[in-house]
């Protein structure tokens, strides 16, 4: 990986301020989702860095990195529904559902095309799916592949996920080549490893790509080559999503002087009724200025007759500047 120049557009600008903001990435097979966040901070010239979602190694496709104050509200873009495309190679079950996983078990058995898009209609809808051991979940404060890796085995409850549908789109010999419709949180490798299971000759996932991840799609990312050698200006010009931007789905609620003021000093300043819905949702809604900049979000709560701002987030720009932002 390139070491960088600083960032032009990372040191502090007019208002005291860095860029902030989400960055799509195009991740490249044999690195880690944390190799690309190190990348970013040396590219970026920033510590302030993070993604919406982790990547296995042996996986590629869009990585959503979190720059600076978008560090401290990724929560608000997680969840959303993901594309993949991949391969499936059956007569294979390896112990961690994918081709880098120890052998054990293999079979002459190859299933029809007919029988392999039955098999996935079973595994349509809402499913309860048991994590793999081998995988970046905390149990104990560790990882569970750490603990793999010494030989542990960890009793896992299965978790609610989706899969709203799968798109065959070759078969030829032992593999399969599709793409899939699921929620957050789901393991495409574990999907391939029960079909295989379902069709009695076991299956293991031979390779991933991330194709979109609720609301963004791997056609935003930056190539993993510009990423890398790149002038980190221009990435961010090209590619970056400034946090105003991101952040254009939540309800906004335009706060006037003083109370932008408010905000600023991590107090909840009375809102008009009207300024928007109190029944934002779970997301909860971003405080503006009256120039439109992201200064906070939080949420609405009724008070008496009235309405009051709760922040849960306020942004450094708002601490520092205050209404003049």
């Amino acid at each position: 990986m390139t070491r960088a120049r600083p960032l032009a557009a990372s040191r502090p600008t007019r208002d005291g301020t860095d860029w902030s903001g989400l960055l799509p990435v195009d991740k490249p097979t044999g690195v880690t989702s944390h190799d690309v966040v190190n990348q970013a901070r040396r590219l970026l010239g920033v510590r302030g860095v993070g993604h919406l979602g982790t990547l296995d190694p042996a996986a590629s496709g869009l990585l959503v990195l979190a720059v600076g104050a978008a560090t401290r509200c990724v929560t608000i873009w997680q969840g959303g529904r993901k594309t993949y495309a991949g391969t499936a190679r059956f007569g294979i079950t390896t112990d961690t559902q994918d081709l880098d996983g120890r052998v054990l078990a293999t079979s002459d058995l190859r299933p029809s095309e007919a029988q392999v898009r039955e098999a996935s209609r079973s595994l349509t809808g809402d499913l309860a799916q048991v994590p793999p051991m081998v995988s970046a979940l905390k149990r104990g404060g560790e990882r569970l592949h750490v603990r793999a890796r010494r030989g542990e085995t960890v009793e896992l409850e299965p978790r609610s996920i989706g899969v709203y549908a799968w798109r065959w789109l070759s078969f030829h010999g032992d593999e399969a080549r599709f793409e899939v419709d699921c929620s957050g949180g789901t393991y495409v490798r574990t999907l391939v490893h029960d079909l295989g299971a379902q069709l009695e000759c076991g299956a293991a996932l031979a390779a991933l790509r991330r194709l979109r991840s609720e609301p963004f799609t791997l056609a935003q990312a930056c190539p993993g080559a510009r990423f890398d050698a790149g002038r980190p200006e221009e990435v961010l010009a090209r590619w970056g999503i400034p946090l105003d931007q991101a952040l254009e789905s939540l309800p906004a609620v335009v706060l006037d002087e003083a109370a932008a003021e408010a905000i600023g000093r991590g107090q909840g300043p009375r809102v008009e009724p009207g300024a928007a819905p109190l029944d934002a949702g779970a997301r909860g809604v971003v405080f503006r200025s009256a120039a439109g900049r992201a200064l906070a979000l939080g949420e609405l709560r009724r008070e008496g007759d009235g309405v009051r701002a709760r922040p849960a987030v306020v942004f450094p720009w708002a601490v520092r500047q205050g209404p003049s932002t």
